[in-house]
């Protein structure tokens, strides 16, 4: 027998089985009788519905089942669901920018100088 691990030929399939079972026993009794048949790769019980994965044929399932309790078929399937691409969210357009108008400094004030701190504008006398 090959383990798939992980791995789930394109072939398996997903079942899932109404039971009414009314004590333990009838749900164990049917349990192994599930896995005893070619080709079951996992088994679950929950809430009265039973879940059968691998290569499988549904019908020859609920065969087995009916000689121990009313079986129901609720679903058959690909055992790996198609995975939903998401679509991909439309790129949020940038903020808008928010700035203030800073203005330029001003030029500093220069105080205009001549040179000579008399105040005798004609003081310089060449000899």
């Amino acid at each position: 027998m090959i383990d798939y691990i992980g791995v789930q030929p394109a072939g398996w399939l997903k079942v899932v089985l109404k039971l009414e079972v009314n004590c333990e026993r009838t749900k164990q009794k049917a349990m192994s009788t599930v896995c005893c048949l070619s080709g079951v790769q996992s088994v679950d019980v929950k809430e009265g519905k039973l879940t059968v994965i691998g290569e499988i044929d549904a019908f020859i399932i609920v065969k087995k089942l009916k000689k121990i309790c009313y079986t129901e078929i609720i679903t058959v399937g690909p055992a790996k669901e198609p995975e939903k691409k998401n679509p991909e969210p439309e790129p949020k357009p940038p903020p808008p920018v928010i700035c203030q108008y800073i203005p330029p400094c001003p030029p500093p004030y220069y105080h205009n100088f001549n040179g000579c701190g008399d105040e005798n504008l004609h003081g310089c006398v060449i000899s």
